[in-house]
Order: C-alpha cells, then sequence, then structure tokens
C-alpha cells in the first residue's frame, strides 16, 4: 500500500492512499422504467451468434462460454454462468443463405442449467449445419 506525506499547519502526517475498486451493479427488472405501460422487462440472460459450418466458431456472444458439435445441424450451447434452473426460454433461429436456404427451423431440446441443445433444419432438406445460428436466454 502506497505512502504520502501530506504538510497541513507545518504538520507531517502519513496517510494512506488506495486506488479505488469499481463494481458492477446488479440490476434487476424493477430499476429499468417501462417506457409504455406497466409489463415489467426482462433482459437476456444470455445470447451468442455463431457459425455452424466447419469447426463452429462463435462471432459473438454474452454468457456463452462454448458451442458444442454433436453432428450435423446438432449443437448444444454453454452457459458461462449457469441458469439458476432448467425453466427458462431460449430462441433460436438459424440460415444458411450460401446454400440457398435462406430460412432454418431450429428447436432447442434438452435445458439444463448449465446448457441446451440446438437441432437446425431446412424443410424438404433435412437436420444441417447452419452458416448463421443466433440464439438468445430470457429468465
Amino acid at each position: 500500500m502506497p505512502i504520502s506525506t501530506i504538510s497541513q499547519a507545518g504538520l507531517d502526517a502519513p496517510i494512506s492512499l488506495t486506488s479505488p475498486t469499481l463494481t458492477t451493479p446488479n440490476i434487476n427488472s424493477a430499476q429499468i422504467p417501462t417506457v409504455s405501460g406497466t409489463a415489467p422487462l426482462y433482459m437476456a440472460r444470455a445470447w451468442v451468434n455463431f457459425n455452424g459450418t466447419g469447426t463452429v466458431a462463435i462471432r459473438a456472444s454474452g454468457n456463452v462460454s462454448s458451442i458444442t458439435d454433436n453432428g450435423t445441424g446438432d449443437y448444444t450451447i454453454n452457459f458461462t454462468t449457469a441458469m439458476s434452473d432448467a425453466n427458462y426460454s431460449s430462441v433460436v433461429s438459424g440460415g444458411n443463405k450460401p446454400n440457398g436456404y435462406t430460412v432454418g427451423t431450429s428447436e432447442a431440446s434438452a435445458p439444463t442449467s448449465s446448457s441446451f441443445r440446438v437441432l437446425n433444419s431446412y424443410a424438404g432438406v433435412g437436420v444441417q449445419d447452419a452458416t448463421y445460428v443466433f440464439a438468445a436466454v430470457f429468465r
């Protein structure tokens, strides 16, 4: 701990100086103002944008530590910080525009507090890897 000396009224007195620590406050839906209406706001607890082809790679994410490639069009999304239970809602979409499939149906299944699986399929084509997979989790 650094020590400095301050001179006041002819007296030298040692004082301790420390660097302040910045902490991130916890924010809950009650602290966020609702612009219109009285329904509470619930923000995403996790989200991810990843490439599901070849070597699966996260482009950007929040509270997602990794993606597990379980096979063609089958992925597990792993949370950095687990949910309190598996009773959350996930919203998933995908697309494979370079191959001509513009809309994919992504289904989330087998949720746990630490991860959930996504299966990406296209009508008339079946299960396929997706160039773009997007997921958000709300709890």
